[in-house]
């Protein structure tokens, strides 16, 4: 039983009151063989090979529509370690809490974390806790690290991507961001965006399964969005990328929040959207396969590899013109995951 009201420096002393904070929230909250050693690490045993990803997450605000930090945390990077196309299996998980922050909002952040491990199918095996100064960081920041094992019927990255490679997305872009614009000090406007944070390790395994080597690449479209995700591709693969923008699919009110704050949003954080580079020849076959997913009814072919420009991402527009999709420069949206 936590008998304070607000997380203090004493919660992070690694004595009584750190002992008290783990033992009533996060052990009872993560039980599990792993965790209930209350060791300072886990010891598990994956065969074949090993995805591993970190990340960490500084939201702000720490609860927005759809989501919060917590539910972040996990979704995004459950979804790195799909991306490499293996399915994750544990996690490790890191708070860094403001002195101040709310038991009760903590609370609200662990059971999050909680029902989203269980939804991806993850244990939380080890972890850490630390408590800063009030003023030293912004309520709680949260690192989760991955682990799972690679499917081995597929060949996920980029080498395999060649001229005539089908791009599809599996959902409408850019809600997280104005999600969580929306909410924020002085850009507050009536909109019922939420977030699109959800797991997407199961979709991307059943692809593996059921398309093989014909699924030549996965990569979700986080920070920096759509854009960002392409760019990198095509530098990466010296090929061109070419683009429809009436292909691209976007909810009216996303594209109208977009537009009122001058926002691109082939440039704005998604977290449950991701891009699968295709063969041709099975593209027409895996878009059917994908909207019959609940994390993929929107799916859409947006484009292709080509030869043309390479290095570059073309877009044709609404009116048939095209545009060159530049990188990112600088940061559009802080603090947004």
């Amino acid at each position: 039983m936590i008998d304070y009201k607000t997380i203090n420096l004493g919660h992070g002393s690694g004595g009584l009151m750190t002992q008290n904070l783990l033992d009533a929230i996060i052990f009872k909250a993560f039980s599990n063989p792993y965790l209930d050693k209350k060791h300072d690490g886990a010891v598990v045993k994956i065969e074949g090979k090993i995805a591993i990803s970190t990340d960490s997450f500084v939201v702000s605000p720490i609860f927005f529509r759809g989501g919060n930090i917590g539910e972040l945390a996990v979704n995004g990077t459950v979804n790195d370690v799909a991306m490499c196309g293996a399915q994750p299996k544990y996690l490790s998980l890191a708070f860094i809490i403001e002195e101040g922050l709310l038991v009760e909002d903590f609370i609200k952040i662990v059971n999050s974390i909680k029902d989203t491990a269980e939804t991806c199918g993850v244990q939380i095996i080890t972890g850490d806790t630390k408590v800063v100064e009030r003023g030293k960081g912004d309520q709680i920041f949260i690192n989760t690290t991955g682990f799972g094992a690679v499917n081995p019927k597929g060949n996920i990255g980029a080498k395999n991507i060649k001229v005539g490679d089908k791009i599809i997305v599996n959902g409408s872009i850019a809600q997280h961001g104005m999600a969580i614009m929306s909410q924020r000090e002085g850009l507050e406007f009536e909109s019922t965006i939420v977030s699109d944070t959800t797991n997407l390790n199961f979709i991307a395994n059943d692809l593996i399964n059921e398309f093989g080597h014909g699924i030549h690449l996965f990569r979700d479209a986080t920070r920096g969005g759509l854009a960002s995700v392409l760019t990198e591709i095509a530098s990466e693969i010296k090929k061109g990328v070419s683009i429809i923008e009436t292909d691209l699919p976007l909810d009216r009110q996303v594209a109208a929040a977009c537009e009122i704050l001058g926002l691109d949003p082939l440039y704005v954080a998604n977290e449950g959207v991701f891009i699968t580079i295709v063969d041709q020849y099975i593209a027409d076959e895996v878009v059917k396969w994908m909207q019959k997913d609940s994390k993929g009814k929107q799916a859409v072919c947006i484009g292709e590899i080509t030869e043309a420009h390479p290095g570059k991402v073309v877009m044709t527009s609404t009116i048939g013109g095209k545009r060159i999709v530049s990188p990112m420069i600088g940061e559009q949206l802080p603090r947004i995951c």
